[in-house]
């Protein structure tokens, strides 16, 4: 899994970062996900290794406009570049669906393929074979929901010299065996395919907290999350203003992620207030956050972060 942030200010973009957008990258898929849509998303598409035909679900916290106004862009774009284009499918709140109807029928545009928008609610808004979308309600002006994406549990590597040695004939075998099943041979033997593979590799798990002030709901999605997004707009010097517009500081995302004992915090989505020149700067935010959780990093647009596995073992262990 692999997360690359288009856009990383809040309010309005800068001269260095675009407003909120991450994309993620599936193992073995070539379809991206992407988290929010702020104005110029498809620009920085453009500027990056990504193809817009890549999008294949769109997830939107809520309907404040720096992270909805490069929604309608993209997904016209997307119908002009001339290339196959699977169905998109949209999560969101359920204005979304209005908003797009809006635009679709103000506008005159027609998308040359299938977009079907899902009205979210608290709980699983997507399941398939390898992952599954769960979401919140944070704590916001408007409502906002949090997302967590989870990896299901992978069985260990497969021993074939072991398996050989057992006299196991190889083929539709081995494949029973890999996914841990107990399987009987010609010769009246049961085996026990998770006797013969590693240590489960455990699901990782990503988590998009957007916008919020701190909030119980937040740490309990992110629990023992493998990644935490988290909004922090304002320094810890400015907590009164985030708690006036329900906004979280470098200091409340780094409690989330204490809290919720997750593996690494990153943050995103800072006030233009802290450009260079000003007497609190982002570096700053960063190194309030870290006394607290030191495992805590700072997006930045364009940066991509591998997500990476850790054995069912190593987990115990940590």
């Amino acid at each position: 899994m692999q997360l690359t942030f288009l856009g990383t200010s809040s309010g309005v973009p800068t001269r260095s970062r675009n407003v909120s957008s991450v994309a993620l990258r599936l193992p073995q898929r070539a379809e991206v996900w992407l988290f929010d849509c702020g104005e110029g998303t498809q620009h920085q598409f453009l500027r990056s290794e990504f193809k817009a035909s890549q999008i294949r679900r769109i997830f939107i916290t809520h309907m404040h406009g720096d992270h909805i106004f490069g929604l309608m862009g993209l997904l016209a774009s997307c119908g002009l570049a001339g290339n196959p284009q699977q169905r998109v499918d949209i999560y969101g709140p359920p204005p979304l669906n209005d908003y797009l109807q809006a635009c679709r029928r103000y506008s005159q545009t027609h998308f040359s393929f299938p977009i079907k928008v899902h009205a979210v609610q608290p709980g699983v808004v997507y399941r398939d074979d390898e992952f599954t979308v769960s979401c919140t309600q944070l704590e916001h002006r408007v409502p906002a929901f949090g997302y967590r994406v989870d990896e299901v549990d992978r069985p260990g590597r497969f021993d074939v010299k072991r398996a050989q040695a057992l006299g196991i004939p190889s083929g539709p075998l081995y494949g029973r065996l890999k996914n841990g099943e107990v399987v009987t041979l010609p010769d009246g033997r049961r085996i026990n395919g998770a006797d013969l593979c590693g240590p489960t590799l455990k699901g990782r798990s990503v988590v998009y907290c957007t916008d919020t002030v701190f909030c119980e709901a937040a740490v309990e999605l992110s629990h023992r999350a493998s990644v935490l997004i988290h909004e922090a707009t304002f320094a810890h010097q400015d907590a009164e203003m985030a708690y006036q517009r329900l906004h979280s500081t470098s200091t409340m995302a780094a409690q989330v992620a204490l809290a919720a004992q997750v593996r690494q915090l990153i943050m995103t989505h800072f006030s233009p207030r802290y450009a260079p020149g000003n007497p609190i700067q982002l570096e700053d935010l960063l190194a309030e956050a870290r006394a607290i959780f030191p495992k805590t990093l700072m997006a930045r647009d364009f940066w991509t972060y591998d997500v990476e596995r850790q054995d069912a073992a190593s987990l115990v262990a940590s």
